[in-house]
């Protein structure tokens, strides 16, 4: 099945249509599918190649494939006991209905879902290749236009509304300009180029492109995310490590304290201490499935020479941010809108406090809320283009990026964006800055970016393949900017938010936390507490 594509040439820099999907995961092409189907003309542009690149394209990820009943009551309240107080029941339910349509409808048109022992279709797992490929197969026989390798830069503004978007053909940075009467914004979420599987494409910048649009962001300060890898390599992916058994560098077993696995592991490491795993568990027919169904998680291995079943490797910890942490532009309703007119938010891109609260969503809720999120705000865009009728295309649009774009000073290049990452991350990736927090820390972290995002917005900017590169710069600043805003805002411990100088949680910060602004970060907590406390 062939793929509509096309690049866009210096004689073809501006193209019209009725929805742009930025992103090519699995939210987008859900969400320019379901724009399809409303009849509407799409393109998605993608910042890498739709279908391999993304956090879900290299791994398997379960999904929520839950018929009513008993089976998701009782999914719904664990998920609900887990989240802090911070879940919606009805966003929940919404959720799981919608991913069992969505899997469902995968099947039917014949996606190769396993079969169980009885030899029923098993559709609740997902192979990231199989899944990408199928999707971005799907999207182009519904007549989507896709775009690959064209990063976006900035939003396009006109007559008060989000009317398409602007970016870069980084191989001969060429410049692009889509004009349409909406825009999904399926970007994903920050991982602040920590190299976990996937996620280096995920640098906010969906996030930033929002803000300056006038977008807030909620539950930021749910990004201390860490996925456990083998130390020598970014592999992310956790059900291999169902199978092992952890030990210390003498060859005791990892202390049991009652907290949660990642906690004893971080509490090593930041002692100094080394942490091993050994896959011990289960048996040889398992391992041998394991192998099988895994392949990435194994090459590494075999690369060095080493049989985890047999030898022991030391791990760690690897930041996943907001990708498989919580935070993300806030939604205002039930179509995945933003409360600035034609733009929509779907996948890691938008917030996913309603689905799991102060925990990771990493598995079957993200995976679910990309199926969902993306299917609803397809096709609401879809239809608030068609209420614009024929003017969508002929507006006067301008755009709306300024950081690392279009620098308020004498423009600067090359060694400021590395420089600049560079001191980003040291505020966004250390163990012992992120994953315990405190509020002296936080202090500093604040001051430090301040004055990193005071060079980039008065002299960023990128000429050639380095457009991409400092608009990166600029959105994982401010990410980190609003992550440590909102952290400070929330003087108390709840899910991944864990302060060592307010170590409780305090029922009377059950609430969301907002923040907003550019050059100016503004929170706001949420005036009453969620009446949703399991």
């Amino acid at each position: 099945m062939n793929t509509k594509t096309f690049q866009v040439s210096a004689a073809q820099s501006v193209i019209t249509t009725d929805v742009l999907v930025l992103g090519g995961g699995p939210a987008g092409t859900w969400a320019a599918l379901s724009a399809a189907k409303q009849g509407a003309r799409v393109i998605l542009a993608d910042k890498g190649y739709c279908g391999t690149s993304g956090a879900t394209a290299p791994s398997n990820t379960g999904a929520w494939y839950l018929p009513k009943g008993a089976e998701r009551d009782a999914e719904i309240e664990r998920r609900l006991s887990r989240s802090s107080g911070l879940a919606d029941r009805r966003w929940l339910q919404r959720v799981i209905e919608q991913a069992q349509i969505g899997l469902d409808d995968l099947g039917d048109n014949g996606y190769p879902f396993p079969f169980d022992e009885q030899g029923n279709p098993y559709r609740a797992n997902l192979r990231g290749p199989d899944y990408m490929r199928f999707m971005r197969q799907r999207a182009g026989a519904a007549g989507v236009s896709i775009l690959d390798h064209h990063p976006a830069l900035e939003l396009l503004w006109a007559d008060g509304t989000i009317a398409g978007a602007a970016g870069i053909y980084p191989r001969t940075g060429n410049r692009w300009e889509v004009r349409a009467g909406a825009v999904v914004l399926a970007t994903g979420g920050c991982a602040f180029l920590s190299h976990a599987l996937g996620c280096d494409g995920n640098t906010g910048d969906g996030y930033l492109m929002a803000a300056e649009a006038g977008v807030r962001l909620s539950g930021m300060e749910f990004s201390s995310q860490y996925g456990l890898s083998p130390a020598h390599t970014s592999v992310t992916k956790g059900l291999t490590f169902t199978f092992a058994s952890f030990y210390l560098e003498d060859g005791s077993p990892l202390p049991e304290t009652g907290e949660d696995r990642a906690v004893r592991i971080a509490r090593q490491l930041l002692a100094g201490e080394k942490v091993y795993a050994l896959m011990n568990r289960g048996n040889p027919i398992e391992h041998e499935w394991l192998r099988q169904g895994q392949p990435n998680c194994f090459l590494p291995f075999e690369r060095i020479g080493l049989d985890p079943f047999q030898q022991p490797f030391p791990v760690t910890l690897r930041s996943e941010g907001t990708v498989r942490g919580v935070g993300g532009l806030e939604i205002i309703n039930n179509d995945c809108a933003t409360k600035v007119p034609g733009l929509y938010a779907a996948g890691d891109a938008a917030s996913r406090e309603n689905l799991t609260g102060a925990v990771s969503g990493g598995g079957s809720p993200n995976a679910s809320w990309a199926i969902a999120s993306g299917t609803w705000s397809g096709r609401a865009a879809a239809l608030f283009a068609a209420s614009l009728g024929d003017k969508a295309g002929t507006r006067l649009v301008r755009g709306l990026g300024q950081a690392g774009l279009r620098p308020r000073k004498q423009p600067l290049e090359d060694e400021l964006i590395s420089e600049a990452i560079s001191a980003v991350q040291a505020e966004a990736l250390p163990l012992d800055v992120n994953f315990f927090r405190s509020g002296a820390r936080i202090a500093l972290s604040r001051q430090r970016l301040d004055a990193v995002w005071a060079d980039i917005s008065d002299y960023l900017v990128g000429e050639g393949r380095n457009a991409l590169r400092a608009r990166e710069a600029a959105a994982m600043a401010a990410t980190a900017r609003w992550i440590w805003a909102s952290a400070d805002a929330r003087k108390e411990s709840r899910g991944m938010h864990r302060r060592t100088d307010f170590t409780k949680t305090d029922v009377q910060q059950t609430r969301r936390i907002f923040t907003s602004g550019i050059d100016d970060v503004v929170v706001v907590a949420a005036e009453n507490q969620l009446q949703e406390v399991a």
